[in-house]
């Protein structure tokens, strides 16, 4: 059981309250059972620590208070909008024969030892947290599921959750689920091309515009050619026309 020091407070102004703060102190209120609310104090770094720890809103807490030992639950914690600090807090006094109501963390264990989970199965929480209706003097502080031999498609309900003896769910009437062991979600991967299919097409393909490229240059060389031979033609006719002699009428 977690402990902390607190002091009687007999502020009454928002000033005095936000002085408290400025001091390193958090205001808090202790209320429930028959006696009258009590006004007290804590330490800043001390409050935070406890609420650091695991399950802190489900754990009773021993307030030492002049002297005398008061067992409460927290029930709220206010933060300031801007800092995150914690800057004021509700506890709840624990009143024997009482009952009170809380949300309970699921804990698991043995997750090694399941062959659904070994098989690649995947643990599917559906809670979390179960609210339960506990007797003050009898509040758990966690509830334990053993995942030993639970295979894919097993589901662990309420009922097979050993709980403390006069604990029960706030659920009545169904057996609810707390957790499953569901099958492996297998993701299919692309298929890959085959191997020199695209690099041989690329090849191919370069080729044939190479040899498409050669054609055109030969094509285009000949064609140089021909009009070459054809002017030469021309020029040796007129050279046999300007020496034959004109016969004279």
């Amino acid at each position: 059981m977690n402990s902390i020091e607190a002091t009687i407070r007999n502020t009454k102004t928002r000033g005095e309250i936000n002085t408290l703060r400025k001091n390193g102190s958090v205001p808090a209120i202790i209320y429930g059972g028959k006696e009258e609310n009590q006004k007290i104090s804590l330490s800043k770094k001390e409050i935070k620590i406890l609420i650091d720890k695991e399950n802190f809103l489900s754990n009773v807490i021993a307030l030492n208070l002049d002297g005398k030992t008061q067992n409460v639950l927290t029930r709220e914690i206010i933060f300031d909008t801007v800092s995150d600090e914690p800057i004021h807090v509700d506890f709840l006094r624990i009143v024997k024969g009482s009952k009170i109501i809380l949300e309970i963390p699921v804990k698991f264990i043995n997750n090694e030892k399941s062959p659904g989970l070994k098989r690649g199965g995947v643990l599917n929480i559906v809670r979390r947290k179960v609210e339960l209706r506990c007797p003050t003097e009898n509040i758990p502080t966690e509830l334990v599921v053993d995942l030993e031999g639970l295979d894919i498609g097993a589901s662990v309900k309420i009922s097979s959750i050993k709980l403390p003896e006069n604990v029960s769910p706030t659920i009545q009437g169904r057996d609810f689920v707390v957790a499953t062991v569901a099958a492996p979600t297998i993701v299919k991967e692309p298929e890959k091309p085959a191997e020199g299919t695209t690099e041989e097409g690329a090849e191919t393909t370069a080729e044939g515009a190479e040899g498409s490229a050669e054609g055109t240059t030969e094509k285009a060389g000949e064609g140089e050619k021909q009009a070459g031979e054809t002017d030469k033609a021309k020029e040796g006719e007129k050279k046999e026309e300007q020496k034959t002699p004109t016969k004279k009428k």
